[in-house]
């Protein structure tokens, strides 16, 4: 069975960065997509960013690009969401997911596996 734990998350103010983990565990992950969504209160969860464990290929909304990069390490099973120059409109729960598939997908539908999710406060 697919885990997905996350951690990272947190209070700080604009401008301030944060480091997201996600462990993965239940199976080898190289045929799969992993990505983070965020979900503000009152609004739906979008995309934030996606990568191919196999070859390291990332996308990105363009609400984010620039600013965060998601990465994974092997070794370790676990995908990071690295945010700089946070921004209040930043503020969500942010989710880690995965797919067992080759596409960088930006519809949550699709994905498979979710983690519970972690708190990302932005103060202004």
């Amino acid at each position: 069975q697919v885990q997905l734990v996350e951690s990272g998350g947190g209070l700080v103010q604009a401008g301030g960065s944060l480091n997201l983990s996600c462990v993965a565990s239940g199976r080898p992950f190289s045929s799969y997509v992993m990505g983070w969504f965020r979900q503000a209160p009152g609004k739906e969860r979008e995309f934030v960013a996606a990568i191919r464990w196999s070859t390291g290929f990332t996308k990105y909304a363009d609400s984010v690009k620039g600013r965060f990069t998601i990465s994974r390490d092997n070794a370790k099973n676990t995908v990071y969401l690295q945010m700089n120059s946070l921004k209040p409109e930043d503020t969500a729960v942010y989710y880690c997911t995965g797919r067992l598939s080759a596409i960088l997908a930006v519809t949550p539908q699709v994905y498979d596996y979710w983690g519970q999710g972690t708190q990302v406060t932005v103060s202004s």
